[in-house]
């Protein structure tokens, strides 16, 4: 068997693909990468396509043993990634052999980091996806976090290139953000004063922000309704329950819901939101959702343009 034994698992460490895409009717959720950005870059760096299975790792911790010679990547929140004792540059694919151990520490900025490997982990699907979701016990191994003594099965290509991301192009994870978010139809259910006071406040992420969603405290908003007749959650939804104050819908929110919501924040920005440590700070600005379009074709435009630089 070729691949990575656990050693230690870290906080919470998932394995994710891109996401369960086509099951809400069945009340399968998404999953897939908070950090969608980051976990493309992961990929990239070591020449996989944009789907190949990657680890999240939330919050560090994470020890690994390769048992196989391969390449692997570190992007997203910093944290300290080592090989052998010796501390390495993040954004960065680098050659491992068999016996090197590979370790991740505690992040110091954000939140989430994905650690890819040439050619992938290679992780039973289940629905179509390997993406872990805890909640619904699907996706992973049995729908778990990594436990210690698991081992990720991978057979590096024999030829694989690798790259870095150069410093300018490397995200800013800070921890006090302007986030965009779209009004939906629901939003005649809060008054003018109402969604002033929405957008013009300062809400900070509490304890109770995982990858179902983001809860923020501030200013409390009321709708002129308590509930509604449930219905299907988009990602990145912000919903108003009675006590007023936002919870912001991710990855593996639950597919329908009844709270009123004021609108949605899009996803490159719940991508940005879930980098956020409890205690940041958040404010929202509204956008159309022309500008949402084009803010989704400008990122996806400059990922393509953006060329990293190969590595020996």
């Amino acid at each position: 068997m070729s691949g990575f034994k656990v050693v230690q698992p870290g906080l919470l460490t998932l394995i994710q693909d891109a996401g369960r895409f086509g099951h809400h009717r069945i009340g399968l959720t998404t999953g897939g990468p908070l950090d969608a950005l980051a976990f493309k870059w992961a990929n990239r760096l070591v020449d996989n396509p944009m789907n190949t299975t990657a680890l999240e790792i939330s919050f560090g911790g994470l020890v690994l043993a390769a048992e196989t010679d391969a390449q692997i990547v570190l992007a997203g929140a910093e944290m300290p990634l080592k090989i052998n004792g010796i501390e390495q540059d993040r954004w960065h694919a680098h050659k491992i052999k068999a016996g090197d151990k590979i370790e991740v520490g505690f992040s110091t900025q954000g939140a989430r980091a994905y650690l890819a490997v040439s050619g992938g982990f290679q992780v039973e699907h289940s629905f179509s996806s390997s993406a872990t979701v805890t909640r619904e016990g699907i996706g992973g191994f049995t729908g778990e976090k990594l436990q210690q003594g698991d081992f990720l099965h991978c057979t590096p290509p024999v030829k694989h290139r690798g790259y870095r991301l150069p410093e300018q192009h490397r995200p800013d994870y800070a921890d006090n953000i302007t986030l965009r978010v779209i009004t939906g139809y629901q939003q005649h259910a809060f008054s003018d004063y109402q969604k002033r006071l929405f957008f013009s406040s300062e809400y900070t992420v509490t304890d109770r922000a995982d990858r179902m969603g983001y809860r923020l405290a501030g200013p409390e908003v009321k709708p002129s309704f308590d509930g509604i007749l449930s219905e299907g959650i988009c990602h990145g939804a912000i919903q108003i329950p009675a006590d007023g104050q936002p919870i912001v819908l991710l990855n593996d929110r639950q597919t329908i819901g009844g709270y009123p919501k004021i609108g949605s924040m899009i996803a490159m920005d719940t991508a940005r939101m879930a980098q956020m440590l409890p205690g940041s700070r958040i404010s929202f600005d509204e956008i159309t959702i022309d500008d949402a379009h084009n803010l989704h074709c400008l990122g996806h435009v400059r990922f393509n343009n953006t060329e990293p630089e190969p590595v020996d």
